[in-house]
């Protein structure tokens, strides 16, 4: 793991979960606004709540492996990941879905997320009663 200039870059090894890893680096390196820049690397599993799901109906899948991570994208706010994926298998199928845990690497992932605190701005969440979610609040340092 490095991290300097605003930027977070560090590398998962295999059997560690994605989305509690990535949580866990934001808050080892202070970064209460972090958004992941980029992600590569394969995953033995993937689990994903999908579109549609509300805070009391929500649906998990696993989509078996080996897979690849196509995409990954999503913010950090004060310790808590807000993430999306896209892996495709050994098929080229792709499939995506809100990241969440149990989603174990393969063989390695590569990731770089950016601190935005250093940039002045400050993630909280709070709960947004048209979605049933705490949802982001982004604010600005004058």
């Amino acid at each position: 793991m490095s991290s300097g200039k605003g930027y977070i870059a560090f590398r998962l090894r295999p059997g560690e979960d994605l989305y509690t890893s990535i949580q866990e680096q934001a808050v080892k390196n202070g970064c209460n606004a972090c958004a992941i820049v980029t992600c590569v690397g394969s995953l033995k599993e993937c689990h994903v709540r999908l579109a549609g799901a509300t805070a009391t109906d929500q649906v998990i899948v696993p989509i078996p492996g080996p897979l690849e991570i196509v995409s990954l994208t999503g913010t950090i706010s004060q310790g808590k990941a807000h993430i999306h994926i896209s892996v495709s298998d050994n098929k080229g199928q792709v499939f995506g879905g809100h990241l969440v845990k149990g989603s174990l690497i393969e063989t390695t992932a590569e990731i770089v997320l950016v601190n935005l605190n250093n940039f002045g701005i400050q993630f909280t969440r709070e709960f947004d009663q048209a979605t049933g979610f705490n949802e982001l609040v982004v604010k600005y340092d004058n």
